[in-house]
């Protein structure tokens, strides 16, 4: 009998066709071997080299980099967002803005010392003697009544304040006037008018923007000037009206800023503002006149604010100004501003 294991071989030997891995080998396991995982994906496998996995090449990103990933799109907003903020702000305080947001100027200062005489700022323009018939842009618009003629003389208005302002080189005492025979009770009596003075004056926005300047009211004693409500004939005697539009004026030789009670009560259509605002304008232009600012201005910028020095009762273009005053320093430019009623408009 011959045994499995003593049968002879009849052909060569045929090498088995699934091997097993040499211990040591870190090959992955053959289909015929089971699957193992480990928990830890991270561990060195059971057998292997210890070889520690190699670290990835990544690149460090800059401080500007991660900035841009973090907030992505707004990184090149806010840089945009901060040179506009800067450009507005030196605007505002600068004055050198661009098309209707400058802040206009009001021409030269006068020394105090050189006491001007006479009309200040000049008469009304002169023109040519050939005006329209309804002179639209100087025109009275409809509104309450004034007084055509009264004493030509005023009375005090009776009230003081403190100094407002630093009046770091001059504080001008003034006093409140209205002209006997002009009726303010539909205006809310006098010291409505002297309160709407006062007002302005302390508004910042007005000449105490400038430290230079102070103001103080007094009712008794010798003022700087007078700032007088005047009816309708005595203000034409005192500013002149050679152009039959009805303005207010600084007259030095009587040392009275003189308001127009017809403006007062009816502002103007060239204004193209409020009576309350037109009031403030008023008062700051002429006023503006008796601290030294002598001359006129003209619209500066197209489209921005009116100089306070400009004669807005006469218009608020240049053009309008021009045509009744061709000599004078308003330039036939096209150049048309909005009405404003303040010396520092952005203060």
């Amino acid at each position: 009998m011959y045994s499995a294991d003593s049968a002879p071989q009849t052909g060569p030997s045929v090498p088995s066709l699934v091997e097993d891995p040499p211990p040591g080998d870190d090959r992955l396991p053959l289909p015929h071997q089971p699957l193992r995982a480990s928990w830890d994906p991270t561990a060195i496998p059971e057998g292997g080299n210890g070889r520690p996995r190699p670290e990835r090449e990544t690149k460090k990103q800059s401080g500007l980099g991660r900035f841009v990933s973090t907030y992505g799109w707004r990184a090149y907003a806010l840089p945009v967002l901060l040179v506009v903020t800067v450009l507005v702000a030196w605007d505002a305080f600068s004055g050198h803005g661009g098309t209707g947001s400058g802040v206009p100027g009001f021409g030269r200062l006068s020394d105090h010392t050189d006491k001007p005489t006479g009309i200040v700022g000049g008469l009304p323009p002169k023109g040519d003697g050939v005006f329209p018939s309804n002179l639209p842009a100087g025109a009275v618009p409809g509104g309450g009544p004034y007084t055509d003629t009264a004493a030509g003389t005023w009375h005090v208005v009776p009230g003081s304040t403190g100094q407002i302002g630093q009046g770091t080189e001059h504080v001008f005492a003034y006093t409140i006037e209205v002209e006997d025979g002009v009726d303010t009770s539909s205006l809310g009596g006098d010291d409505a008018i002297g309160r709407m003075v006062d007002a302005t004056l302390a508004n910042p926005k007005s000449w105490t923007h400038d430290p230079r300047f102070g103001f103080r009211r007094i009712d008794h004693g010798n003022p700087d000037f007078r700032i007088s409500l005047t009816s309708r004939d005595t203000t034409r005697k005192s500013c002149g009206f050679e152009i039959p539009i009805d303005s207010s004026c600084f007259n030095a030789d009587i040392g009275r800023v003189v308001l127009s009670e017809v403006r007062w009560v009816r502002g103007a259509l060239a204004f193209e503002g409020d009576v309350g605002s037109y009031r403030q304008y008023q008062i700051n232009h002429e006023v503006g006149h008796a601290i030294g600012y002598h001359q006129h201005q003209p619209c500066e910028t197209d489209g921005g604010l009116a100089p306070v020095m400009m004669q807005q009762t006469f218009g608020t273009r240049n053009n309008d100004i021009a045509k009744l005053d061709p000599e004078g320093v308003v330039p036939m430019d096209g150049k048309t501003c909005k009405f404003n009623p303040w010396p520092y408009p952005r203060a």
